[in-house]
């Protein structure tokens, strides 16, 4: 089984793996599996409330997760013009979201990524995955394949290797009604 092979089927089994996005590796599961969030959330240090971002291969797959009627035509459009990229929009949530992916929101966090092995990973899994930077609470996110394995190898069921889109930092985050910046990019 080659790397890739072994990540796709950790993920089918409600494991957590790590993978490389557009700026630093990720760490990510299925985002309908409350047992798998449970395990990201343990290996991160990271408390309920502060919601998961889902990362796809495409706009179709992140639809069943938000609920577009809360958006008007010129929000969506100014979401999906950025699309496939680094910008992470916080959109409002479908009944289908789970509090272990929005936290103490009543919205959600998503991304369509340009990164060729997120939309590969993404495709094959088909659906979204939960994205959250590859390191523990208050540790610098991995960069790097050996990175994931030095800070969280021990911990992971499979590490999809391969390289970051060169980006330095973690993607833009920004609110779709308001289109105010959350996070700089």
């Amino acid at each position: 089984m080659d790397n890739f092979d072994k990540a796709l089927s950790a993920l089918r089994n409600g494991e957590v793996i790590a993978y490389p996005t557009e700026g630093v590796f990720g760490v990510g599961c299925d985002p309908d599996s409350p047992q798998a969030i449970e395990k990201l959330l343990k290996l991160k240090q990271r408390p309920i409330e502060k919601g998961l971002i889902l990362i796809a291969a495409s706009y179709q797959q992140l639809l069943p997760y938000i609920d577009e009627s809360q958006l008007s035509a010129e929000q969506l459009q100014q979401v999906q013009k950025s699309w496939p990229g680094p910008v992470t929009w916080v959109m409002p949530c479908s009944d289908k979201v789970s509090d272990w992916v929005s936290g103490q929101y009543d919205s959600i966090a998503v991304r369509v990524s340009d990164h060729p092995l997120v939309q590969k990973m993404c495709n094959a899994f088909g659906k979204p995955l939960t994205s959250t930077s590859a390191n523990l609470s208050g540790q610098p996110p991995c960069m790097t394949t050996e990175e994931v394995y030095q800070q969280l190898g021990s911990q992971l069921v499979a590490v999809l290797e391969g390289q970051t889109g060169g980006r330095e930092k973690p993607s833009e985050i920004r609110d779709a009604k308001t289109s105010q910046v959350l996070r700089q990019g």
